[in-house]
């Protein structure tokens, strides 16, 4: 593995290397072709309105700069008033509370599909009907009797005895 990334490493670095190299060459080039040789042969004279020249140029360049500065920002100010006034549209409208309405099935239809549709659900119609079995144990569980008659045997101590009697 160390190998691997060592190889890698390696690579990695010559092509940094080599990157660096594009990009020195490329700044000398672009230096060559948009600032040309600086030449002295009139003396100060001539270098004085070279610079006058040079300072008119950036002049132009700074009021350039103030003028593209001043739209980008009159338009992110006209933009925070427009996301301003969106919101406060939002705010206008609230959304009304939904009520909840019992309808019936036939109902719910009539009004999804209109009134020329004439659809009828019976919902109960498509159900089995089941025979319900009753265990004996259930019987016995459900005919009590009276729950005072009930209480009055099982409280006091014979109550507790009849109890554990019939648990066991």
């Amino acid at each position: 593995r160390s190998e691997k990334k060592s190889l890698m490493l390696s690579i990695a670095k010559g092509l940094l290397e080599e990157e660096a190299k594009e990009n020195e060459l490329e700044r000398i080039r672009w230096m060559e072709e948009n600032c040309p040789p600086l030449s002295l042969p009139g003396g100060t004279q001539q270098l004085m309105e070279f610079l006058k020249e040079l300072h008119h140029k950036i002049d132009v360049i700074d009021e350039e700069r103030y003028d593209l500065e001043n739209k980008v920002n009159k338009s992110t100010k006209e933009i925070e008033d427009l996301n301003i006034k969106v919101i406060d549209l939002k705010g206008k409208f609230k959304k009304p509370t939904l009520r909840k309405v019992r309808m019936s099935a036939d109902a719910m239809l009539q009004a999804l599909l209109g009134s020329k549709h004439k659809v009828s659900m019976d919902l109960r119609a498509n159900l089995k009907q089941v025979k319900k079995e009753v265990k004996e144990e259930d019987k016995e569980l459900r005919n009590v009797g009276d729950w005072r008659q009930n209480i009055e045997d099982k409280s006091g101590m014979d109550g507790r005895k009849k109890m554990f009697e019939s648990e066991s």
